[in-house]
């Protein structure tokens, strides 16, 4: 099941070099003894078109609503383990069995709420949150390289739904 994946709106997103990114990604394959085969390129092309985090299975199925060089669902995960082992992209798991995609050039450092009733996925930066993260790793002798930080919880929609009786409706309506 494909779950409904919220739109990204960081105002802040700093604007992305999608040329000198392409070239990197042509460099890192090259160090894995690969080459950029037009699968490949469709890939990287639509992971970097969208600001929606994706599943794997929608890249998927917008490899195949998409004209282009076929591009098989096994091509998909090992382009995205490419992407990501590079630093391309990141992944989280949204704690409903399904592993999202964002790509993370481009956009500053944020973290992330996630509704475990319909799958919504909300973008925050908190300067108190980050702060207390460095006070923390200072306090222990750590010097901190990157963070990842995901609540978990359910949503206002979710919990009204819930509260009015209609949560499968809700859910439904998400799903749509």
């Amino acid at each position: 099941m494909l779950l409904p994946l919220a739109r990204r709106r960081s105002p802040s997103q700093t604007p992305v070099n999608h040329d000198a990114i392409r070239r990197r990604f042509e460099s890192f394959l090259k160090t894995q003894g690969l080459k950029m085969t037009a699968q490949r390129e469709r890939i990287f092309e639509r992971a970097f078109e969208t600001h929606d985090h994706f599943s794997a299975e929608t890249l998927y199925d917008w490899m195949r609503e998409e004209g282009g060089p076929n591009v098989s669902r096994a091509t998909v995960y090992r382009t995205l383990n490419l992407l990501e082992d590079g630093g391309f992209i990141g992944s989280f798991d949204t704690g409903r069995g399904e592993v999202v995609y964002e790509h993370l050039l481009g956009h500053p450092h944020h973290d992330h709420l996630i509704c475990v009733e319909c799958g919504r996925i909300v973008e925050f930066r908190e300067e108190r949150i980050e702060a207390l993260q460095e006070d923390v790793a200072e306090r222990n002798g750590f010097e901190l390289t990157s963070h990842t930080l995901r609540l978990m919880g359910v949503c206002g929609d979710c919990r009204a739904a819930t509260a009015g009786g209609g949560a499968s409706e809700t859910k439904a309506s998400a799903r749509s």
